[in-house]
């Protein structure tokens, strides 16, 4: 599914997947949400364009790609783990929304009037074992997860709606850490998604990306309405993230999330059978059932909820370093062709300087809170 919707549907998948997870109490806090726009401009937008930038130099999917992009800047195959942070990344976001459904759900059937009788953790590796053979259907199962979920949210924001509360608090490292990391959540930056989905890449092995480069596209034409669609879906999940769903929204949201597990699970099935072609995508997604399985019952949401900081901080550091550092500029600014050397100066230094330091500020953050 790589074609310009599917990275808008990504865009407005993740916000609704995992804000919750990162949000103040109160949800309604101005300081807050000033600072999650500021993360997304300095942060989140310069990583979406570094990304889309690697995206269409290498025009290939991440696993093969990286591996042309690290010979072409003549710098070590280290940075090539950040298709494996990509793979381990897509699976902890499958497996802690699964495993945070999972109790959830349990609850919703138990209020329904009937029981099932079975431990989260084992409805979770039910679940994932269920997504993992799901996400042999590939990315037709993107907008089928997007649609039901979003129909849970507005289920649940008809009773929300008049219980927001606007205050201002007083700023600290603890809330910047927390802005920051939406930011990286919701743009979605460092799971390689949006550089598997762009357009401009080819599946097939043998594509030679000399021929696309003669017909150029503008980044921005690329990277402006993903952002956007973070922002809108991000600001309607900063609103309602937080509350309750009916038990006929939580099933419908369980589903959901099921189907968009599949979509993850397929990401990474795909990066490991690409990598392996000894493998195959049948052992591949194997292998993916067989760690997600290992996560829901070895972890709890709050483990891979951590976990998932940890790798979305450690993934977006690689991205911004390799595509601000070790890639050749000419290279660079001829991938995101942007329409002047101005803008192209503006974006070097947001990528080399600003998105690490404001991102190591909040690593700080979170240790301090």
């Amino acid at each position: 599914m790589q074609n310009r919707s599917a990275s808008l549907f990504i865009a407005a998948l993740l916000p609704l997947l995992l804000f919750r997870w990162f949000l103040p109490t109160p949800s309604g806090q101005i300081d807050f949400w000033l600072m999650w726009l500021a993360a997304m401009l300095v942060v989140g937008l310069p990583l979406l364009y570094a990304e889309i930038g690697l995206a269409h130099r290498s025009q290939k999917t991440p696993a093969r790609g990286i591996q042309e992009l690290t010979r072409q800047a003549d710098t070590s195959t280290i940075w090539r783990s950040f298709v494996w942070l990509t793979v381990v990344l897509s699976l902890v976001i499958a497996s802690l929304s699964i495993d945070a459904v999972s109790e959830n759900l349990l609850d919703a059937i138990s209020r329904l009037g009937m029981d099932l009788q079975v431990p989260s953790f084992a409805l979770a590796a039910v679940m994932m074992v269920i997504a993992g053979l799901l996400s042999l259907l590939g990315g037709s199962t993107l907008i089928i997860s997007l649609v039901l979920i979003a129909i849970a949210f507005v289920m649940g924001a008809v009773s929300q709606a008049s219980s927001l509360a606007l205050v201002m608090t007083e700023p600290s490292l603890g809330e910047w850490a927390r802005a920051v990391t939406l930011a990286l959540v919701s743009v979605g930056v460092g799971t390689g998604l949006y550089w598997f989905n762009n357009p401009l890449v080819s599946p097939d092995p043998n594509h030679s990306a000399e021929v696309g480069r003669n017909t150029r596209e503008i980044a921005t034409k690329t990277v402006l309405p993903i952002w956007l669609t973070q922002l809108f879906i991000g600001s309607v999940a900063l609103i309602f993230s937080t509350g309750a769903l009916t038990p006929v929204a939580t099933l419908v949201y369980a589903i959901g999330v099921l189907v968009a597990a599949a979509f993850f699970m397929h990401y990474a099935s795909t990066q490991i059978a690409t990598r392996f072609q000894r493998f195959g995508i049948w052992i591949a997604t194997l292998i993916t059932i067989i760690i997600g399985v290992l996560m829901v019952l070895l972890a709890t949401p709050s483990v891979l909820s951590v976990l998932l900081v940890v790798l979305s901080v450690i993934s977006a550091l690689i991205l911004a370093i390799f595509s601000g550092w070790q890639m050749k500029i000419s290279h660079m600014r001829k991938s995101l062709n942007f329409k002047s050397e101005a803008i192209y100066n503006v974006w070097r230094v947001a990528i080399r300087i600003l998105a690490p330091l404001l991102i190591i500020v909040a690593v700080v953050g979170w240790l301090s809170s």
